[in-house]
């Protein structure tokens, strides 16, 4: 049997992310054939930098249709991009190189080449300049999806954020029974195909303790009808909840994934109970999309301690 490649969009040139492929690398097989687009000089230099040494077969973009059977375990589309050194500061300078980057992996997703996507970590202030709220947004728009959620991915339990990387003030506007009902059914069918199994949510509310002063109360004129009908529609789902509460041992167990308003609601608690160990998973799309859960972490940049965790169980995920 054939595996579909994994196909890696590197991300940010300085990031640990190079670092802890080649960790993974070294330390692991796969079924699936990994295909990393990133500039190989950049590649070659950390490696060099890091003092790691990994063979990589290099092919190009239309090879990739031809030799789609018989690709090796790794290998590396290049796209040019030149730095002085191993590792830089971030800055801007790299938007160009992770654009074409993102467009070489998009092109082989079109042609059906394969249906796994994983990029590696960019810095949304720098690459995204404000024109999208993250990489879910920006993946949404490349590829003419309109209906799409995030999920943060763990399979003790999982969440989703009804508004993704929006400041607190716009929240309340963006909430709405039809983006809810929406993305509760992207769900409910994600766990279905992926699964073969029916998803148990829960959702919280919008206020402290589902309650408001204000006259407009989110979570009992939106969020409580839109899971009545649900349940009428046969979608297992529960709430809404108070966000303190339903994360403690007793509530979360009852779930498989927890639905929020806002995305600190649900991203603190699950990477307080599980760290690096979830992804982040786009789904609607036209293919799976998976990144881990972490950034860039110029902090680690050349120290060889990051960890590879996410990455890893994000390739694990996709390789089947």
């Amino acid at each position: 049997m054939k595996f579909k490649p994994i196909i890696i969009v590197a991300g940010e040139p300085n990031s640990v992310f190079i670092e802890i492929l080649i960790k993974i690398i070294k330390k692991k097989r796969f079924k699936s054939p990994l295909v990393l687009i990133c500039s190989k000089k950049i590649f070659i230099k950390q490696a060099k930098a890091l003092k790691e040494k990994i063979q990589f077969n290099e092919i190009n973009e239309n090879e990739i249709s031809l030799k789609k059977n018989f690709l090796k375990k790794f290998n590396l589309i290049d796209v040019e991009y030149n730095q002085s050194k191993a590792f830089e500061k971030i800055s801007s300078k790299s938007n160009k190189y992770i654009k074409n980057c993102f467009d070489v992996g998009l092109k082989i997703m079109k042609k059906k080449i394969s249906n796994k996507f994983i990029n590696g970590p960019i810095s949304k202030k720098k690459f995204l300049q404000n024109k999208y709220n993250g990489v879910t947004e920006f993946l949404a728009h490349k590829t003419k999806t309109k209906n799409y959620a995030m999920v943060i991915f763990n399979k003790k339990l999982s969440v989703s954020p009804v508004t993704t990387h929006l400041p607190i003030k716009y929240v309340s506007k963006k909430i709405n029974k039809s983006k809810i009902i929406q993305q509760v059914k992207l769900i409910d069918n994600f766990w279905k195909d992926k699964f073969n199994s029916k998803v148990k949510i829960g959702i919280t509310g919008l206020n402290p303790h589902c309650e408001s002063i204000d006259e407009l109360n989110e979570d009992k004129k939106i969020i409580s009808p839109v899971v009545k009908k649900l349940n009428k529609q046969n979608i297992n789902i529960k709430g809404p909840f108070s966000a303190d509460t339903i994360f403690t041992k007793a509530n979360r167990n009852k779930f498989n994934i927890v639905i929020g308003m806002y995305h600190d609601q649900v991203l603190t608690p699950i990477k307080t109970l599980f760290e690096y160990d979830a992804i982040n998973i786009t789904i609607g799309l036209p293919f799976f999309r998976i990144s881990p859960d972490h950034g860039p972490n110029e902090n680690m940049l050349g120290k060889k301690k990051s960890d590879i965790t996410s990455t890893l169980n994000s390739i694990l995920f996709l390789d089947f």
